[in-house]
């Protein structure tokens, strides 16, 4: 009986939809995942960097992390700041929703109606972002198969769909929201527990109704009602090895009463972060993305001293010597998440493995814009820290006007999806980046 027919099955049996994603990820369904894993976690920050306390002065291995880098010394050595990558990508949309919806997808926004700025309307992504290609290629072999294909998370985006809240595309007018509510995320990994519960009892019932209608069959009936014995029987044995195995992390604790708004950005992104890396533990999924606000975000980081929203700080000319120490608090405080996500990871023993998760789990964290009152797509800051990907870390690389089309090729080879283009075609013709 193929996956088609069981969910067809299943559905006419009584079975509840939201049981379907519980029953496809039993153990007969799915293939074993290799020991060796390789994850990858995207990371966006919005509204461009302050280059002259961002980026080294230094290239090679030996550099010195200027103040907004400060945080990830304890994994200078696991950590690549690749500097001088550009979006060339253009077209329709302002400099925010092209930054923001052309970062991960590589290529050029659909003719729409949604205004920005004082440049032409558009509307969503022709394409498909690197994360939702990578998830795509590892979840077409059994081998690196997981329960979720990936997980989007968002700390504080708001509450509406347009190009500049989302930057993850399943496909080409496929915008992926993340969930910025911890406790759905956590319902989402978690909250099949009781699901299994009800399943035992429904096969049980389900297992004396197919006893009861054997004697009053015909042939070709009691050849398919035999199949449908045979796969509850299946079903049985997989509830009884789900219950056996046990995860590698039990499910997380959750502080309660964390909301989702401007003031809840700290607790929230330790939650989501503790999220991420039991969910990494267990192997639910090997891809991830975490979006702090969105493009144009007006974050107001009362827990910094800053009153002022973020974006229009971002605006403000770099002799605004009082906005540009703000701005470094801002994104010294956005390179705080990011290690503390390296040191959760690092702490964390690789299952079934060695070392550590983060010798197995590459950060990428980047931002739609290089520079916020200049809306430059130039130099867009690119930062990599941890392994499992083969590139050389330690180091801080100038590769000068190069499209970051070419790294997302790096991104998809290190996985093993030899794609000879991703996004838009022209800007690939080097081919991928030498990190290794």
């Amino acid at each position: 009986m193929n996956l088609t027919t069981r969910r067809r099955f299943l559905g006419n049996a009584g079975l509840s939809a939201s049981l379907l994603p519980f029953i496809t990820g039993l153990p007969s369904l799915q293939a074993r995942s290799t020991p060796v894993k390789q994850r990858i976690v995207f990371i966006f920050t919005p509204n461009g960097i302050v280059p002259p306390d961002f980026w080294p002065d230094e290239t090679g291995a030996n550099f010195t992390l200027k103040r907004i880098l400060e945080p990830l010394a304890p994994f200078q050595k696991k950590t690549l700041i690749l500097q001088g990558r550009s979006n060339r990508v253009r077209g329709d949309g302002d400099g925010h929703m092209r930054g923001m919806s052309c970062l991960l997808t590589g290529i050029e926004l659909f003719p729409g109606n949604i205004q920005g700025g004082s440049d032409t309307p558009a509307g969503w992504a022709s394409g498909p972002s690197i994360d939702q290609e990578v998830a795509q290629f590892l979840q077409s072999n059994p081998q690196t198969r997981t329960r979720f294909g990936s997980l989007e998370l968002g700390v504080a985006v708001p509450n509406k769909a347009d190009p500049w809240t989302r930057w993850t595309y399943a496909g080409a007018n496929q915008p992926v929201a993340p969930i910025s509510d911890p406790y759905a995320v956590f319902e989402r990994l978690y909250g099949q527990v009781k699901d299994r519960e009800n399943l035992s009892s429904i096969l049980d019932s389900l297992r004396q109704d197919l006893r009861r209608l054997s004697g009053k069959l015909g042939r070709e009936d009691k050849v398919l009602l035999e199949q449908h014995v045979t796969f509850v029987r299946a079903m049985e044995g997989d509830l009884a090895e789900a219950n056996r195995q046990k995860l590698h992390q039990p499910a997380p604790r959750l502080e309660a009463g964390v909301g989702t708004d401007n003031e809840a950005m700290p607790k929230a992104s330790a939650l989501q972060i503790e999220l991420l890396v039991n969910a990494f533990a267990n192997d639910l999924c090997r891809v991830a993305s975490l979006q702090y606000t969105s493009s144009v975000g007006q974050a107001r980081m009362r827990w910094l001293g800053i009153d002022e929203g973020h974006h229009s700080l971002s605006h403000d000319p770099d002799l605004n010597t009082g906005s540009q120490e703000k701005l470094v608090k801002i994104n010294r405080w956005f390179c705080e998440q990011v290690a503390g996500l390296a040191s959760r990871l690092a702490a964390t023993p690789e299952p079934g493995g060695t070392g550590s998760m983060l010798d197995h789990t590459t950060l990428l964290w980047t931002n739609e814009l290089g520079k916020g009152n200049s809306h430059s797509h130039d130099n867009i800051p690119f930062v990599l820290v941890g392994g499992g990907l083969g590139f050389n870390m330690g180091q801080s690389l100038n590769l000068s006007g190069t499209p970051h089309n070419r790294l997302w090729l790096s991104i998809a080879h290190a996985f093993g999806h030899q794609t000879k283009t991703f996004g838009k075609p022209s800007l690939c013709k080097a081919g991928p980046l030498s990190l290794s």
